[in-house]
């Protein structure tokens, strides 16, 4: 029995070492060289993907594959289901019982907070393809919504709680519109950001092609005080050009895949200080994290040194995949016009997965420590009569704990690694558009844009 048990620990162990992104590979590899048709067919076939916890991950990826397919209805009527799963959805008292008697994994996703960001960005291009001005407006708005509902989140100005390229697409659909007192807030607030963080947010330095929006927004509304009150903050003088009769291009580049989740395991020790406070410590003492009595129903009167000298606890780590390419410029009329960077989605990842390091291992150990009590309680005694039956018993909850401790490998896999951007002022009539990249490796893509006045946005992808 006890070799048919050491049999079985070693099938869940190897079942559990699958992340999500190898068990959903097929759809990824189909994502990566472009071939989307067969990466919907394969995402339709892969089980983990619909299951009911991970019913947003589906939402997403089947919006960002139709959009990828110019199926911009359909693409909306996805990303609107995972808008709508993410507010409609609560934490419920059993998704946290499956959380701590299992592992995070079975637990319900409900997105990191910069992809809930990039929900609005797909949904806004959707609609602005589609010549929906004003849905593409509702969704603007909605930007700000979820900026105030992330600074409600964290007060605190070490966490990720904003997101200035969401405002700035937010001030690009007003000016779309013709409202340029809305577009020069939009700009306003996420220079602002930028500013708040010494022009470096999240791995994004503040582009230059901003710096002009918002000023040059501001000398349209006649804001001379704050053109001036920029000019010095931002260093810069600002020239005004006159606006290009044919309308202008805004033109984002999403490059690469976003960061995949591995598994790593990290080992700790409970310890108990003079006044009866509990942490964990792992063997190096670089870290002393406190018991999270809030996230178990544990009492410090149950907390046995000797049952809890060794735990491993499995927790996600990013691992970032380097595009292909590293710059694109784009030829028009004989001028060549460079991308910034606006976006850099892989910074973000690395950077919010530490923010909750130290909260989020708290919790694992806690719910590791628990379950690890449980398999002492099972142990028999020296005296018990049914010996062999309590060891059979306990080597099977030892078993069950080591091969369920998984860490949360589930992110929104087909994300970009960065977005770029840029303005290209455009001529009356039908404009071919060469963008050059440039990296591992070399290509073109050319693409059209009708210069009819006003403004008009498009993207192009390069997803290895």
């Amino acid at each position: 029995m006890i070799r048919a048990l050491a049999l079985f620990s070693l099938m869940l162990f190897l079942f559990s070492c699958a992340t999500y992104n190898t068990r959903i590979g097929s759809y990824y590899a189909h994502v990566r060289n472009g071939q989307y048709n067969q990466a919907e067919n394969d995402l339709e076939k892969i089980k983990l993907v619909k299951a009911n916890r991970n019913r947003l991950l589906y939402y997403v990826e089947k919006g960002k594959v139709t959009h990828l397919q110019k199926k911009y209805d359909s693409s909306n009527y996805y990303f609107n289901l995972a808008d709508n799963f993410i507010e409609d959805t609560r934490v419920s008292a059993g998704d946290i019982a499956l959380g701590t008697l299992l592992n995070p994994m079975m637990q319900t996703y409900r997105g990191e907070d910069f992809e809930r960001f990039m929900i609005h960005y797909y949904k806004a291009l959707n609609y602005l393809y589609l010549g929906d001005r004003e849905e593409a407006l509702v969704e603007a708005r909605r930007i700000s919504l979820a900026s105030y509902a992330q600074q409600d989140k964290y007060k605190s100005d070490n966490r990720y709680s904003d997101d200035a390229f969401s405002l700035t697409i937010q001030g690009i659909i007003y000016e779309q519109s013709n409202d340029i007192n809305n577009a020069f807030i939009s700009y306003r607030n996420a220079v602002d950001i930028y500013l708040q963080h010494n022009d470096l947010y999240y791995g994004t330095p503040l582009p230059e092609q901003l710096k002009q929006d918002l000023l040059r927004t501001a000398d349209l509304m006649g804001f001379r005080e704050e053109v001036e009150r920029y000019e010095g903050l931002l260093k810069v003088r600002y020239r005004p050009k006159a606006a290009s009769e044919a309308g202008e291009l805004v033109l984002f580049w999403e490059n690469g895949l976003a960061p995949v989740k591995l598994q790593q395991d990290f080992f700790f020790a409970l310890t108990k200080d003079g006044i009866g406070n509990f942490a964990f410590v792992d063997p190096a003492g670089s870290f002393n994290i406190p018991f999270d009595f809030s996230s178990t129903n544990a009492k410090k009167e149950d907390l046995k040194l000797d049952d809890l000298r060794s735990l491993r606890v499995a927790f996600p780590r990013y691992q970032e995949q380097p595009p292909n390419y590293r710059n694109a410029t784009v030829e028009l009329n004989d001028v060549n016009y460079h991308f910034e960077a606006a976006e850099d989605i892989n910074a973000i990842a690395f950077a919010t997965l530490r923010e909750r390091f130290l909260k989020e291992m708290s919790t694992a150990l806690s719910r590791l420590a628990i379950k690890k009590l449980a398999e002492a309680a099972a142990r028999p005694k020296s005296d018990d009569k049914n010996k062999d039956t309590k060891e059979a018993i306990a080597l099977a909850i030892q078993v069950f704990n080591f091969a369920s401790e998984k860490a949360d490998t589930r992110n929104w896999q087909s994300l970009p690694h960065t977005i770029s951007y840029m303005r290209v002022p455009l001529n009356r009539g039908v404009n071919v558009v060469e963008v050059s990249l440039t990296g591992q490796a070399t290509t073109k893509v050319n693409l059209v844009a009708e210069g009819h006045g006003g403004l008009q946005v498009q993207n192009i992808c390069t997803l290895q």
